[in-house]
C-alpha cells in the first residue's frame, strides 16, 4: 500500500467504515492522512472527584447508574452518577439518549467537561467520554476529535489511522531541507504523525507550526511566482491628463475623500508604466469604489483606448451603468458608455457589439455577456472586475483575452479584507484601501431584537413607510428554512404591512423578473422588498431607510455589514434590525456588529471567530483553505513570506519537489487574479 491506495485495502477496515469515510470525502490513504482533527481533548491531568472545583475538569470514573427522561420541547436529559475512590458526582448530558446504554459495567472511563452549578445542583455537564482501555490506541491522553457523520466516530478514524502509521512515517518531504533547517521545522512525516497522535501539547504545537508554515509558504510562493510571471508582460502606457481629471472632479456631485484621491493617484501612476497594473481596491460599504473606477476609466478613454467593467449580476451591472452615465454626462462623454447584459434582445446585443468593435463605445459595462466569443474589443487597455471573487479564473482570463495586448487590471472588492489575509493571499497585487467614508454618509443604527421584540418596532416602521420611505426585509434562504424561508417572510410582511406594496426577489427568479422587481423598488412602485442575499452588494436605493434581517446569526459579520449598507444611502438616516429567535440570546458576533460600523474591524473579528474560511468564501471562491495556519500569527506569516521570497529570488527549481510543484500549481490557478 501507499498514499494513493484506497481505504478498503487497509487491514481490518470493512465495507461499512469505508462507506462512511467515503461519505466524509475520504477515498484514499492520502485523504485520510490529511483529514486533520477539528479539536483536541486533553485527558492528561486527571483529578479526584473530591478535589474538583467549578470549571473544566477531567476525571477517571466508573458509572454507577444512568437515568433518562424528556423535558420541555422534546429535550432529552440523561443523568448519571459516577465515582472514583475519592467520591461520587452527578453527570448530565442533553440530547444524547445513547448515553443510557453506552456504558459497560466495571469499565473505567475518562470524562472531561464543565463542572458547574445549574438548576440548583453541581454536575459535570455534557462531558466527552473515552474508555480508559482505548488509550493505548489513542496515544497518551491528548485525544483528537474529527468531524464525523452518523455511524462513524472519532475513535474509528483514530483506529484506522493507527493501522497506517508506517505509511505516515515515510511521507516524503515537501519543503527544501535548507528551509526546514533555517526555520527549525520538524519533518512533514513527524508533523502528520503528531497532528493525529500527539504525545504532548508541545508536540502538537510543533506539528501545527510545521503544517501551518507549509500552507502559508505554498500560498505565498504561488502568489510570488504569479507576480514574477506577470511582470514579464507589456501593457499600453496611459497618459495622465491633469486638466481633465480636475474637470471631472469639479463636476462630481460629491467631494472625494482623501482615500479616494490617494487610490486614484496610485492607479494613474500604475497605468503610466508599460507594465500591466494589477491593483485591488477594497473598500467598506459606501466608500466610493465606483467613482474610483470611473476616474481610472476616464484616462484610458482619453488615451483612445477601451475599458471593460464586469459585474457579477445584471442588477449590479445596470446599477454601475446608471452611476457611470451620470458621472460621464457632466463632461459630455456619456455616449462612450455602453451596457451589455444577457437580458437584452439579440438585435440590441448586436448593435452594442458593433459599437464596441468600431471603438464607438469605449467604456463597456456588463456581466458574463462581455466574455462571449462574439464580443471584439480591439483597443481594450483596462479591465475592471467588480467583486472579482465571484468570477472563476477562466472567466477573468476570457475577458482579458479580448485585448490585443495585456490590459491593466483593476479589481474591486466590497468585502473589507484583514491586512494579514490580504498580504498572504494577494502578494502579487498592489492594494488600495478605502477606509474613510464620504462626508454625507451617516452611520447605520443597528439594533438586536428577538422576534417578539420586533413587534414593538412595526409601528415605527409603518410610520416611516407612510412618510414615503422604503424597507428591505432579508431572509437567510430561499426554501431550506422552515420558518425564515423567503416565501414565509413574504407572507409575514404582507400580513404585518398589508396597506403597503410588497415585492419578493431571490436567486431562483429569472434575470428579467429580478430586473423588473428591482426597477419597481427603485422607482418606488414597491414599498417593501423581501429578499435573500441577492441584494447584498451594490444595490443603491437612496430612499430605503430600514432593513430587517431575520435569523441574523446565520450570516457572517461581513455579510451582515454589507446588507445593512443597503440603507441610509440618501438624505435620511438608516437603521438595521437584526432579529434572532426568542429562545436564543444574541451572540458575541451580533453584539460586535451592533456596536461597530467599521467593516475592517468586523472583518478582523470574523477572521478570529470563524477563521479564514469565512473570508475566503467572500474573496476567492475555490481557494484552498488554510486549515492549520492562523492568520493572526504575524511571526509565522513573515517567516513563510521570507522563505517564499528566498525560493523565488534564488531561482530554486520546483521540479526537484514534485508534491510542492503540484500544490503550488493548483494554488497559482486559484489565487491568480489574471
Amino acid at each position: 500500500m501507499d498514499v494513493n491506495s484506497e481505504l478498503h485495502l487497509i487491514n481490518g477496515v470493512g465495507e461499512q467504515i469505508t462507506t462512511k469515510l467515503n461519505y466524509l470525502g475520504l477515498r484514499t490513504i492520502n485523504d485520510l492522512i490529511n483529514y486533520y482533527p477539528r479539536r483536541y481533548d486533553d485527558f492528561s491531568k486527571i483529578e479526584k472527584i473530591k478535589s474538583i472545583k467549578p470549571g473544566q475538569v477531567t476525571v477517571a470514573v466508573k458509572v454507577k447508574s444512568t437515568t433518562g427522561h424528556y423535558a420541555r420541547k422534546g429535550l432529552h436529559i440523561t443523568d448519571a452518577i459516577v465515582s472514583d475512590d475519592s467520591g461520587s458526582t452527578r453527570v448530565t448530558w442533553f440530547n444524547q439518549p445513547y448515553r443510557l446504554t453506552s456504558f459497560k459495567q466495571d469499565h473505567e472511563y475518562f470524562l472531561t467537561g464543565k463542572y458547574e452549578l445549574r438548576y440548583r445542583r453541581f454536575a459535570i455537564f455534557n462531558p466527552v467520554v473515552e474508555a480508559v482501555s482505548d488509550f493505548p490506541v489513542n496515544t497518551a491522553r491528548i485525544v483528537p476529535r474529527y468531524s464525523v457523520t452518523k455511524g462513524i466516530s472519532s475513535s474509528d478514524i483514530r483506529r484506522t489511522l493507527k493501522k497506517i502509521t508506517s505509511i505516515i512515517n515515510n511521507i516524503p518531504e515537501t519543503i527544501p531541507q535548507e528551509i526546514i533547517n533555517r526555520y527549525k521545522l520538524i519533518s512533514r512525516a513527524q508533523a502528520l504523525k503528531d497532528i493525529h497522535f500527539p504525545l504532548t501539547l508541545e508536540d502538537l504545537k510543533e506539528a501545527k507550526r510545521r503544517l501551518g508554515f507549509e500552507e502559508l509558504f505554498m500560498m505565498i510562493l504561488a502568489s510570488e511566482l504569479n507576480k514574477k510571471e506577470y511582470q514579464k508582460s507589456n501593457a499600453i502606457s496611459i497618459n495622465f491628463d491633469e486638466q481633465l481629471a480636475r474637470l471631472f472632479v469639479q463636476k462630481l456631485p460629491f467631494k472625494l475623500t482623501d482615500d479616494q484621491r490617494k487610490a486614484i493617484w496610485q492607479i494613474y501612476k500604475d497605468m503610466t508604466k508599460q507594465k500591466p497594473m494589477n491593483r485591488l481596491v477594497e473598500g467598506d460599504v459606501g466608500s466610493g469604489k465606483t467613482a474610483v473606477a470611473a476616474m481610472a476609466a476616464l484616462m484610458v478613454i482619453n488615451s483612445g483606448q477601451q475599458v471593460a467593467f464586469m459585474a457579477p449580476t445584471e442588477l449590479l451591472a445596470r446599477q454601475h451603468a446608471s452611476t457611470v452615465n451620470l458621472m460621464f454626462k457632466s463632461i459630455g462623454l456619456d455616449d462612450k458608455v455602453g451596457l451589455l447584459i444577457g437580458a437584452m434582445t439579440a438585435s440590441q446585443k448586436d448593435e452594442i457589439r458593433k459599437k464596441i468593435q468600431t471603438n464607438k463605445l469605449m467604456f463597456i459595462i456588463g456581466t458574463h455577456a462581455l466574455i462571449q466569443e462574439k464580443v471584439k474589443a480591439p483597443n481594450l487597455a483596462l479591465v475592471i472586475i467588480d467583486e472579482q471573487h465571484r468570477f472563476g479564473v477562466k472567466q477573468r482570463q476570457a475577458l482579458k483575452l479580448k485585448a490585443n495586448t495585456q490590459p491593466h487590471l483593476l479589481s474591486l472588492s466590497a468585502t473589507p479584507i484583514p491586512r494579514s489575509l490580504a498580504l498572504t493571499l494577494f502578494g502579487e497585487l498592489n492594494i488600495s484601501r478605502l477606509i474613510e467614508k464620504p462626508i454625507d454618509r451617516r452611520p447605520i443604527k443597528t439594533t438586536l431584537l428577538s422576534e417578539s421584540q420586533l413587534e414593538r418596532h412595526i409601528e415605527a416602521i409603518t410610520k416611516e413607510l407612510k412618510e414615503g420611505r422604503q424597507a428591505f426585509i432579508v431572509s437567510p434562504s430561499i426554501d431550506s428554512h422552515p420558518i425564515y424561508s423567503v416565501n414565509e417572510i413574504f407572507k409575514w410582511a404582507n400580513n404585518r404591512f398589508s396597506e403597503f406594496k410588497v415585492g419578493i426577489i431571490h436567486g431562483k427568479l429569472k434575470a428579467e423578473e429580478k430586473n423588473k422587481i428591482m426597477d419597481d423598488f427603485i422607482e418606488h412602485r414597491l414599498d417593501i422588498l423581501v429578499a435573500t442575499t441577492v441584494i447584498e452588494v451594490g444595490i443603491d436605493v437612496p430612499n430605503a431607510t430600514t432593513i430587517i434581517i431575520f435569523d441574523a446569526d446565520n450570516f457572517g459579520l461581513a455579510q451582515l455589514h454589507q446588507l445593512r449598507g443597503r440603507v441610509g444611502r440618501g438624505e435620511y438616516p438608516g437603521k438595521a434590525l437584526l432579529v434572532y429567535a426568542d429562545n436564543k440570546t444574541p451572540s458575541d458576533r451580533l453584539r460586535a456588529i451592533e456596536s461597530s460600523n467599521d467593516g475592517f474591524k468586523l472583518a478582523e473579528l470574523d477572521l478570529k471567530i470563524r477563521g479564514p474560511g469565512a473570508i475566503y468564501g467572500k474573496i476567492q471562491h475555490g481557494l484552498l483553505d488554510l486549515r492549520i495556519a492562523g492568520l493572526d500569527d504575524a511571526k509565522l506569516i513573515n517567516q513563510a513570506r521570507e522563505a517564499a521570497l528566498y525560493f523565488v529570488n534564488n531561482n530554486i527549481s520546483l521540479t526537484k519537489y514534485k508534491q510542492l510543484a503540484k500544490e503550488v500549481s493548483i494554488l497559482q490557478k486559484v489565487t491568480n487574479l489574471n
